[in-house]
């Protein structure tokens, strides 16, 4: 799940857009929703302590959240970016999310998988509808 920061003067969908660009190569994207709310976690003790430089003065972070549907083919989704921020990457079920990120960020995730989830199944049944024409 790409993520970053949003620029000056930037909008949080131009970011998201930018933000998957540079972690991931992908541009291939059309949008199908966004989260109707800011989301908000914070980073455990533990996690602060180890956080130097920029992100020393930081508690936690707000997020916005979109969702896109990948529109291009997989050989787009190239990792070795500059810097590089993700080692590997799959397709997963969207209320599998919550389980496979770190346990500070999962109630985060749950209500992302929550609140695209029904875009997630109207895109499927319109998908298998076309497929069955």
């Amino acid at each position: 799940m790409p993520q970053g920061g949003i620029d000056p003067g930037e909008e949080p969908l131009t970011a998201a857009v930018r933000e998957l660009r540079e972690e991931t190569s992908v541009s291939s994207v059309q949008l199908l929703a966004e989260a109707p709310a800011w989301l908000r976690y914070d980073f455990p003790p533990e996690v602060r302590a180890r956080l130097s430089g920029y992100w020393a003065r930081y508690k936690g972070q707000a997020q916005r959240w979109f969702l896109f549907k990948f529109t291009g083919e997989d050989s787009e989704i190239d990792l070795a970016t500059s810097p590089r921020e993700f080692a590997e990457w799959r397709w997963m079920p969207l209320q599998q999310l919550p389980g496979a990120v770190v346990p500070f960020k999962a109630a985060v995730y749950k209500a992302v998988a929550a609140d695209f989830g029904p875009a997630v199944e109207a895109l499927k049944a319109a998908e298998a509808a076309k497929g069955q024409r």
